[in-house]
């Protein structure tokens, strides 16, 4: 059934876009993803060819996308999933700490064949002298990350993070990039909008998938990342952002798309 969900959501894509593949069939590149990994290229009609054709390469992508998902949470890499006016769209998981990135390799593994390309001016040369094994694996794979996201030409970064770092059993397990201590992600414009995450969803359901009243407990403990979002973002959607601490689940929802789709509209590049 599953092959014939995809084979139909092909055949959907293949309307309105030009597309790529990156092929996942046994979950080789991320099993938390699907089969085909769908990149959209430029829109099937001639005007928009013309204007946004794609200059991304797929073999080129996929040697990106390969080398970086250790930098994201399960291997939930950087993914474009929706085209418009030619920017990408993209998701991901959050960054993985150092547990999970540790759990899922060793050093040799990391350190082993390929070209050592990473992103290494990230990390200013005065500081290399007292690296330890950690930052050096980390300047390694959010480098490798980094580039992935400037391959997509991606410039904004949305976190949906309640927290700065998810912690489980006293660890961090996953960071986020307003987190990252040496501001590898500083080139990006980075705004943190907390929204309740699978956590919350239990809640949802007890009320009979009702959003209308459901308001998120921001008091509690692990909630510590706090609405940040750039003046030039704010000034123009009539909202009062102050008060988001006590928007239900549908006013939070309402409002947050109509950032999203200001930042959109907002950049011409």
């Amino acid at each position: 059934i599953v092959e014939a969900i995809e084979k139909r959501c092909l055949e959907l894509f293949a309307r309105d876009y030009k597309y790529s593949i990156i092929h996942n069939s046994n979950g080789e590149v991320c099993g938390h993803y699907p089969q085909q990994i769908v990149f959209l290229e430029y829109e099937c009609t001639d005007v928009e060819r013309d204007r946004f054709e794609s200059t991304v390469q797929i073999g080129k992508l996929q040697d990106l996308v390969n080398r970086s998902k250790l930098a994201r949470c399960r291997g939930r890499f950087v993914c474009p999933v929706i085209l418009y006016n030619g920017k990408h769209i993209c998701r991901s998981s959050t960054l993985a700490g150092w547990g999970e990135l540790y759990g899922r390799t060793g050093y040799n593994y990391i350190f082993s064949g390929g070209t050592d390309d990473a992103e290494s001016e990230e990390v200013p040369e005065d500081d290399s002298a007292v690296r330890n094994g950690d930052s050096q694996l980390f300047d390694k794979v959010r480098g490798l990350d980094i580039k992935l996201l400037r391959y997509l030409s991606v410039r904004y970064i949305c976190d949906l993070m309640v927290e700065n770092k998810k912690v489980k059993f006293g660890l961090n397990v996953t960071s986020s990039e307003k987190a990252d201590k040496v501001q590898r992600y500083a080139d990006f414009t980075l705004l943190s909008v907390p929204y309740p995450g699978c956590e919350f969803f239990k809640d949802y359901k007890d009320r009979d998938y009702t959003a209308e009243g459901l308001v998120f407990n921001w008091n509690q403990d692990y909630v510590d990342a706090p609405l940040t979002i750039p003046m030039c973002f704010t000034q123009n959607l009539n909202i009062d952002w102050t008060r988001y601490q006590s928007w239900d689940l549908v006013e939070q929802t309402q409002n947050y798309l109509k950032l999203l789709l200001h930042i959109i509209n907002s950049d011409g590049s």
